[in-house]
């Protein structure tokens, strides 16, 4: 335990005591039922604080929360999410596990080596992207998807997330927090019909805030790692 605290920094440790707080209470106050949603919520909160430091065991969090979030898609019909984690989500996590567990930073296996896109990587990633996109939005639309729109553009931030992930860009917590900004409209509008889903909503609220950190803390892994090369 001693070992792990020191590991994280005090604003980290501070970070992921307030998120987990602040789900915790928000759960107690809007839903008090949904456990697994709790469970999902608490996983996030804590592969987010990983994921900032480069540490695979991120990852690892990060197929688990995958499962968890797309059974609870599934119960509010959110079929673009739970396809999204189920398809995309919980198996490019994995990829990403081995890829930063084969590319440590100096031997360094808690912390994965920064990576930077080529030029001619970009427009790849882009077309893709659109792809995926386009694809996704019939699929969607084939099995009726409650607010089709933002699920789509759910789709579109999580490939562009899931992708930088994998090729081990900082920009990857950027584009998390822009999925999260998608999933708080999403889970605002399932709210309205149950309350209860606003303890979801406070849940992204608080990835949105690790996600922006995740991205500064990335940034000075890139420089740091630059510096000592």
């Amino acid at each position: 335990m001693k070992k792990l605290l020191n590991y994280f920094t005090k604003f980290e440790i501070g970070l992921w005591t307030s998120s987990v707080l602040l789900i915790l209470v928000s759960f107690c106050i809007f839903d008090r039922e949904n456990f697994l949603t709790l469970i999902a919520s608490l996983i996030g909160a804590t592969f987010l604080i990983f994921n900032a430091k480069g540490n695979p065991i991120g990852q690892f969090l990060t197929m688990i929360f995958g499962l968890l979030y797309a059974i609870i898609s599934y119960e509010y019909a959110y079929y673009g999410e739970m396809i999204t984690y189920m398809g995309m989500t919980f198996p490019m996590a994995f990829f990403a596990l081995i890829s930063w567990l084969k590319n440590p930073y100096k031997n360094n296996k808690a912390e994965v080596k920064v990576n930077r896109l080529s030029k001619k990587e970009i427009p790849f990633m882009i077309m893709l992207t659109v792809l995926v996109t386009v694809a996704f939005y019939f699929i969607l639309k084939y099995f009726n998807t409650a607010n089709l729109v933002p699920s789509t553009l759910s789709i579109t931030t999580s490939f562009v997330a899931v992708y930088l992930t994998f090729r081990r860009s900082p920009y990857f917590a950027l584009a998390y927090a822009f999925n999260d900004l998608v999933l708080i409209v999403l889970w605002v509008l399932a709210s309205i019909t149950d309350i209860s889903y606003l303890s979801v909503v406070i849940c992204f609220v608080v990835f949105f805030v690790n996600d922006m950190y995740g991205f500064i803390s990335w940034k000075r892994m890139e420089k740091r790692q630059k510096l000592n090369m």
